[in-house]
């Protein structure tokens, strides 16, 4: 049913990553004349020594997580880790002064990604041996270009240097067809080598290589439309295993490609790289049944084919299982089967536009799952994560996640899979905050209770951007998912995190609207009960969000409610638990006396319903405690109080909770109003309910806030009255139990 645990040592460095920040310090280095202190940063531990796998899996996991900086990875040192293989896929927090900790390492396979400093500034932060033995360097989506040197001589100066090296990538930066002769000249191990989306215009130089090149990528060059004489060592090239010779032309993402592909004749030549495994012309011209028959029959060790963006994946010797020439051992990329996309997803996580097709034409085959399918929401979420500011990606992906794990799919993935779902969806929700159906997508994602019961989230990350898009957009559907939201996250985030949320008059008003436009239709929906739960929530103990609400006209709003939809009780508890909210703040009770509310209260006290009786008694318990009660309003004291004492003598405790609590301290101050027994007994009856039903949370609670305390003191006192201490003993008994039950070892002694 679930995905298997992490290992222990993936938790292990995940636990690391999460924080890091804590396992280190910074030392200040002897300050003198010339030069000024510097701090040096190492682990609080300095006997440290990691292997050189974890080493290896720790820093790149922190270069994933966007963690690695400059005094990060300084903690690095040849005197703590041992570095042999340094892969970074995420550098933008990195300089020239924290790749210098790589200096004494002995590194020889070296892959960054997106570096802002130059590449001849990361070849001069390697010591000498690296720099005598590497072997595979990867610079994609970086720059050779610096501000004082021309191309050309940055690229000699970095890359001559590294005459060990067998594999370079040079993808997607401005590697120039000069470039290109220099390195052929240069580097005489060269074995694979990428220039895909660099400025190279012809081939030809490899032609010196042609015997030695067993890999070679060329993806979207510069000249779409090069010659075939540009193409010509390709002819030779006898020892080729792997060749990307695909396009990507910026043509619309749903429609194939079309682009002059003269290479394609060397496909009719039997004799042409017999050797090779993998071969991608995604994006070409298409090829046609019999000249792909031929290829096929002549190249038997061949075991990738790409054909993205081309009819020719749909052939029946790629789809068609009982088809003469259908091999199994055959990868094949395209969008007619579902292992065609699923390769895709895999081997083109740089290639946006063919990610995007993937996922569109996947998007129809997650409509058709009834079982969990954990392997593709992983692909699904590694493209996220490389393409993150692809809109198209990011809109595609959302869409297909939702579809995963919706309704009793979720139920069967394993909570820690669906927080990543979780991290991606409101990752690619504040990245594109004004996209109405990204939005959208991203809400019915997070929108049950599976994701926000059971998984574990930035929670109040997750409310804040839920109510960002709240605010912004202004449709029915998006307003019903993301009120419903908010009405569970914020009774789960802590109460200066709600005060945060509550407190912005931005959020507030929205809220406030949905209500009022359900007030003038007179309409009680899920919407209406949504809405009113999270106003609830957001103002329980934050004073600050109470004040807002206020003063964005929410409690004259909410008094219109009370004499609209009376004897409706769901909509009355959930009023009055916020104007309970309310009365708890000393200063703002006078707002409630000048709305005049204790007539309404009075009515409410007599409900036949327990929950509206109880939060209404509550409120009035809170007003009572206002020494100028007379002041305010023409309802005598006395006759309310005595009401407020009936009613609690008359209610039957329900089965369930009625109200979660944060903590007791709204009870304290009223257990303590001696001259009204009244609100005593109101308060001390709330406190024996919620343990009651609830001991483990509540007890513990109690006794957390010295609560026993003061229920010992009123117990002890013979001047309190006797039904409130009969629910002291009630409470006090409780505690004994729970005490018993808690530390069962231990003596216990009794209150």
């Amino acid at each position: 049913m679930y995905a298997n645990p992490e290992t222990l040592k993936n938790l292990c460095i995940d636990y690391v990553c999460n924080n890091i920040e804590k396992l280190y310090m910074a030392e200040q280095i002897s300050e003198t004349d010339l030069q000024p202190s510097e701090p040096e940063y190492m682990f609080i531990d300095r006997n440290i020594y990691l292997p050189m796998e974890v080493s290896e899996m720790l820093l790149t996991k922190l270069s994933i997580r966007n963690k690695l900086n400059d005094e990060i990875l300084s903690l690095f040192s040849h005197k703590n880790v041992y570095l042999r293989n340094v892969i970074l896929p995420k550098t933008k927090n990195l300089t020239t002064k924290g790749l210098r900790t790589l200096k004494k390492h002995k590194i020889k396979k070296l892959k960054v990604y997106g570096l802002d400093c130059t590449v001849n500034e990361l070849v001069g932060s390697l010591g000498e041996w690296t720099t005598q033995n590497l072997e595979s360097l990867s610079v994609s989506n970086s720059s050779f270009i610096s501000d004082s040197y021309d191309l050309r001589f940055c690229v000699a100066v970095s890359l001559s240097k590294l005459k060990n090296l067998c594999s370079l990538d040079v993808s997607n930066t401005e590697f120039s067809t000069n470039n290109l002769i220099a390195v052929v000249e240069d580097l005489p191990l060269l074995e694979s080598l990428d220039i895909s989306n660099t400025k190279v215009d012809t081939l030809l130089p490899l032609g010196k290589k042609k015997n030695q090149l067993r890999k070679l990528s060329v993806y979207n060059l510069k000249e779409a439309t090069m010659h075939l004489i540009a193409f010509s060592p390709l002819k030779s090239m006898t020892s080729l295993t792997h060749l990307d010779l695909s396009s990507e032309k910026y043509s619309h993402p749903f429609e194939n490609f079309s682009c002059d592909t003269p290479w394609l004749q060397f496909l009719t030549d039997p004799d042409w790289l017999p050797n090779l495994v993998s071969l991608d012309i995604s994006g070409s011209d298409n090829v046609g049944p019999r000249i792909m028959q031929d290829f096929l029959t002549t190249h038997k060790k061949l075991r990738f084919l790409g054909l993205m963006h081309m009819d020719d994946c749909g052939l029946a010797m790629f789809t068609v299982p009982t088809h003469p020439l259908y091999n199994p051992d055959l990868v094949v990329t395209g969008i007619v089967t579902q292992e065609q996309l699923l390769t895709g997803l895999k081997r083109y996580t740089k290639r946006p536009t063919y990610i995007q097709k993937c996922l569109y034409h996947l998007f129809k085959w997650t409509e058709k799952y009834n079982c969990p399918k954990v392997d593709i929401i992983e692909l699904i979420l590694n493209v996220m994560n490389c393409l993150p500011d692809s809109f198209p990606v990011q809109m595609a992906a959302t869409a297909c996640l939702y579809n995963l794990t919706k309704s009793d799919l979720a139920l069967n993935i394993h909570p820690s899979v669906l927080a990543k779902v979780v991290e991606a969806t409101l990752d690619a929700m504040e990245r594109f905050p004004n996209h109405n159906q990204l939005q959208k997508n991203t809400l019915l994602t997070l929108c049950s209770d599976r994701m926000l019961q059971d998984v574990k989230m930035d929670k109040f990350r997750c409310a804040k951007l839920v109510l960002d898009s709240l605010h912004f957009f202004n449709d029915i559907v998006m307003n019903r998912m993301s009120v419903a939201i908010c009405s569970i996250l914020a009774a789960k985030i802590s109460t200066s995190e709600t005060s945060q949320l509550g407190s912005n008059p931005r959020y507030m008003a929205k809220l406030l609207s949905i209500v009022y436009e359900k007030l003038s239709t007179r309409t009680v929906d899920v919407t209406m009960k949504f809405t009113l739960s999270a106003l609830w929530n957001l103002t329980d103990e934050s004073p600050t969000t109470c004040k807002v609400f206020i003063d964005e006209g929410g409690l004259a709003l909410y008094m219109n409610i009370l004499n609209t939809f009376i004897d409706d009780s769901t909509v009355e508890t959930k009023v009055l638990g916020l104007i309970n909210n309310i009365a708890e703040v000393p200063h703002l009770r006078n707002m409630l006396f000048s709305n005049d509310i204790i007539p309404t209260l009075r009515r409410l006290l007599r409900s036949e319903q327990i929950d509206v009786s109880y939060f209404a008694a509550g409120i009035i318990a809170h007003l009572a405690c206002e020494p100028s009660w007379e002041t305010f309003t023409v309802n005598s004291k006395a006759e309310v109080l005595e009401e407020l004492r009936f009613a609690v003598k008359q209610w039957v405790p329900p089965e369930g909770e009625m109200v979660a609590y944060r903590s007791f301290q709204p009870f304290i101050g009223l257990l303590k109003s001696t001259n009204t027994p009244q609100v005593q007994l109101w308060a001390a009856w709330a406190i024996l309910h919620v343990c009651t039903k609830n001991a483990k949370k509540y007890c513990a609670m109690l006794n957390k806030e010295n609560g026993v305390d003061i229920l010992q003191q009123i117990a002890l006192d013979k001047t309190v009255d006797h039904e409130v201490c009969e629910l002291c003993y009630g409470i006090l008994n409780l505690m004994n139990e729970f005490r018993k039950v808690s530390n069962p070892v231990q003596q216990t002694d009794t209150f």
